[in-house]
């Protein structure tokens, strides 16, 4: 996996450990100065990736990255009776919110391949019906 890692990416995971525990027990990636997770690399033209995702494809890894990493910047708050699904909103996502806007993709659709793997088809379709109800009422 490593040569799918910025150097800066590399030194976060062997200083902090491949994922990190928060305050209420959930687990997350460790972040490189605060910033961007460790495993996220750049294209030249400051795309960000998922080194994890690009290992995949690539057939280097049988590894997919965790489903909480998919839904990004979407999290998933559980509650003794159900589960909220709510935008985490993060300065570092401003750009692809940005260009989201411009071309009409919201973030659930965006999301569709990690909401679909998370809560399945039949789960996904409902929220788009239940969206597209929602949008046609403004």
């Amino acid at each position: 996996m490593k040569p799918y890692l910025r150097a800066e990416g590399i030194e976060a995971i062997e200083a902090q450990g491949t994922w990190i525990e928060r305050e209420n027990g959930e687990l997350e990636t460790p972040l490189v100065n605060g910033a961007e997770c460790a495993y996220t690399t750049f294209k030249e033209d400051g795309t960000a990736l998922c080194g994890i995702e690009a290992a995949y494809r690539d057939g280097a890894t049988s590894f997919y990255k965790p489903i909480s990493c998919h839904l990004y910047p979407v999290r998933i708050q559980e509650y003794t009776d159900f589960k909220a699904v709510n935008y985490h909103k993060w300065q570092i996502c401003d750009d692809a919110c940005t260009l989201g806007e411009e071309l009409g993709v919201p973030v659930y659709k965006f999301l569709k391949e990690a909401l679909v793997r998370k809560f399945g088809i039949a789960w996904y379709e409902e929220l788009e019906e239940i969206a597209q109800n929602f949008s046609s009422k403004f």
